[in-house]
This record gives C-alpha cells, sequence and structure tokens, in this order.
C-alpha cells in the first residue's frame, strides 16, 4: 500500500457481489445475464459465437466460477498475472471492480474480437450505441444549442458543464438552457456541487492541457465533446486530451469510432450543433482535440495502480476531468468508504488537479457533508444508485 493511501483504507472493505440484493449483486446475477442475450439479439453472430456465448452464461451463473482467458487471446499472459489469486473462486467472492472488467473482456473474447477473421474488431455494443445517437431526442439536443449564446456566460458554463454531468439523462440534456426549471432540477440533484472551484482553477492560470477521461459513447459522449470545444473556444484549454478506450469494453463504453460517429451527427445537424461539430474537427486535425487511448483504460484496476507513463500525462495537465461512474470508482477506489471521507484524501495520489463529474448509479461515494448524508438518508430512496443525484467533486 502506498503512502498516500488513506489511513483508513484497511478499515473500507473492497465492495464484493456476495452481498445478496446489493447494487454489486444486481449485476452479475441480472445485468450481466441479460447483456448476454441483448447481444445475442443484436448481432446475428454463427453458432460458434452462439454456443461461446452460451458458455459463459454458464460460467457466471450462480454456482460457476472463473476460469481462464484463453491462451490464443493477445493478451492471455497479462490477465493470467491479473487473474490469478481470482482463478476457480466464485465471481461473487472478487473485487466487483475486477469482476466486472474481466466479464467484458471475457465476452469480447467469445466473439473473436480480438482473433483474426472475419468478426475481428466488430463492436458488439455498436448497435445500441448506434441507435441512441440516431434517436430523435439527440435532434432536439442538438437543436437546444442554439439557445447557449443567449445566455450569459457564467450561465453558459454552468450549463454546457452540467450538460456533460448529467449527459445519460435525455430527459434533462442542453434543453436546461432555456431558462425554465432544468437548471434548477440539475442543482437540488447534486450532493456536491465544486462547479466554481473548478472554473476558478481553469481561470488561475494560462491555458494549458486539460484531459477528459470520457465514460459513455452516443448521446452522452456528445455533451462531453461539447464541453470539450468550450473549453478550447474560451481559451479555458490551449488543447482537450480525450483519453477514450482502446477496444469496445463496457457496454456503451467511448472508443474513436464512437467519437467519429459522434462529430458525422454533429455535422449533420443544423444550427449551432453543425458549427461545433466542425470546430471539432478542425479541432482534431489541427491537433487542439487530442484522441488518446492506454491499455490501462481496460485495466480491472484503481487509478492508484496506474503505470509511470499514464501517471505523467495526468500530472502535466492543468485538470483531469474524469467522467462517469466507473471511472469514479476507479478513481476513489472502489471501496465502501465513509461517505463523509475527504474527496482529497481518497485522491491524494493522483499526480495532478483531478475533478469528477459522475451520475451516481453504485454504491461508493467519497466526500459528503454529514448534514446532506443525514438528509439523502433519511429519504429512504436509493439515492447511491438511481441516477437520480450527481456530484461536480474537484482536488486541487
Amino acid at each position: 500500500m502506498s503512502q498516500s493511501t488513506p489511513a483508513d483504507a484497511g478499515h473500507a472493505p473492497v465492495v464484493l457481489s456476495n452481498v445478496v440484493g446489493s447494487f454489486a449483486w444486481g449485476v452479475l446475477h441480472d445485468r450481466h445475464p441479460a447483456l448476454i442475450e441483448r447481444v445475442r439479439q443484436a448481432t446475428a453472430y454463427p453458432v460458434e459465437q452462439q454456443r461461446a456465448l452460451d458458455a459463459l452464461l454458464r460460467e457466471i451463473a450462480e454456482g460457476g466460477v472463473i476460469e481462464p482467458l484463453d491462451d490464443t487471446e493477445p493478451d492471455a499472459d497479462e490477465w493470467r498475472r491479473w487473474a490469478e489469486e481470482n482463478i476457480g473462486r466464485s465471481w461473487a467472492d472478487v473485487p466487483f471492480l475486477w469482476a466486472e472488467s474481466y466479464f467484458y473482456r471475457k465476452l469480447l473474447a467469445a466473439l473473436d474480437y480480438f482473433a483474426p477473421g472475419p468478426w475481428q474488431g466488430i463492436d458488439p455494443f455498436a448497435p445500441f450505441k448506434r441507435a441512441e445517437l440516431m434517436g430523435e431526442t439527440v435532434d432536439s439536443e442538438l437543436a437546444a444549442l442554439d439557445e447557449i449564446p443567449r445566455l450569459p456566460a457564467a450561465q453558459q458554463d454552468t450549463t454546457l458543464l452540467h450538460a456533460s454531468l448529467w449527459g445519460n439523462r435525455a430527459d434533462l440534456g442542453f434543453q436546461l438552457s432555456t431558462g425554465d426549471s432544468g437548471l434548477g432540477e440539475r442543482v437540488r440533484g447534486l450532493v456536491v456541487d465544486d462547479t466554481a472551484v473548478l472554473w476558478d482553477l481553469l481561470a488561475g492560470q494560462r491555458p494549458g492541457s486539460v484531459c477528459l477521461v470520457a465514460d459513455n459513447a452516443g448521446p452522452e459522449l456528445l455533451p462531453d465533446l461539447v464541453l470539450a470545444d468550450h473549453l478550447l473556444a474560451t481559451d479555458r484549454a490551449s488543447s482537450v486530451s480525450l483519453l477514450i478506450k482502446p477496444y469496445p469494453y463496457y457496454v456503451s463504453d467511448a472508443t474513436t469510432s464512437d467519437v467519429l460517429d459522434c462529430l458525422a451527427r454533429m455535422t449533420a445537424a443544423s444550427g449551432r450543433g453543425a458549427e461545433i461539430g466542425k470546430r471539432l474537427r478542425q479541432a482534431v486535425t489541427g491537433g487542439r482535440l487530442l484522441l488518446r487511448t492506454h491499455p490501462f483504460a481496460c485495466a480491472p484496476f484503481p487509478y492508484q495502480d496506474m503505470p509511470a507513463e499514464l501517471r505523467e500525462d495526468f500530472a502535466s495537465a492543468t485538470v483531469t476531468i474524469m467522467k462517469g461512474d466507473l471511472n469514479y470508482r476507479r478513481l476513489v477506489g472502489d471501496r465502501h468508504w465513509p461517505a463523509t471521507i475527504p474527496f482529497s484524501e481518497v485522491t491524494a495520489y493522483f499526480p495532478g488537479p483531478v475533478t469528477a463529474l459522475r451520475t451516481l448509479k453504485s454504491d461508493v461515494i467519497t466526500g459528503l457533508a454529514p448534514h446532506t448524508l443525514t438528509e439523502l438518508e433519511a429519504t429512504g430512496s436509493a439515492w447511491r444508485t438511481s441516477g437520480t443525484h450527481a456530484l461536480v467533486q474537484v482536488r486541487t
């Protein structure tokens, strides 16, 4: 354990999936089997892949144990090291973060994603991501961008940051910018709001590089790209490095193809959406929007264990913005932390300023004020996992 690890980490148990009815238990018991069937229905995979999906379904079923990755997989040696302590154990009895990651890696293996042949490189989640991106809701979201320039500068900042924060809420999106109750609804849903701290951080020095660690593709990636454009257009950043996945991983994770699909969707729109799309394309070709990836983006470990070269990249950024729930779990460590433990304490290891933009969809939470925790617990609702609450946390 490094010296930067919080002193009470030993008293904060790692999240497992063996508590019946817990969020993690539900993911392994319900969500993963359902995803296998959804993938099967979305793409006409031949009999060989169908049988491999059946085998994976049996493996993750109750009573099944973790099997090693086939030796023919390109990263089999690496995963053998990573899985050494977990092979042969129940899926529910290993760290939830590790089990989730390994499930998605085995899903890709079952579908011959890396194997030479006709199915190599076929994204099993592309049908879902593209259907959402081409939906009518996105049309209205992009049209709402026309209203942004009419807002005061400070409200533009807040609107676009919170649109990225709440990107998974299609019922909100950019439309909160029209001056109705949308922004108020979002603010009430924030359990921590360091929005002003982030803008002060960016204003307090010459424009530098901002690292934006992406989460989901489709309609959730669009407001991330719009936020990147806003940072560049307002000289809050001289460049934005968009860290994406090197290959499809968790069901909606953004890859290079997803970024290009979003840019095409925006440039095909009308009004301000098209303008932003064209600016972003120019930013890519001109080197101000850098698409970056790293193998660690698909590793089953928290950022505390990041390799040296990734640490150096984050250290060189004015600020790193971590998007989404999974990145939050990797940032703070997927543990049952006391909810009031300071965010700055659990992220003390991180090599530079860091911001978390996260809609709450799992149990892990840090940095709550005691009175906020009391109020949330008094509601009796599943506020940690329902996606109805969010946070903006900054460690300078």
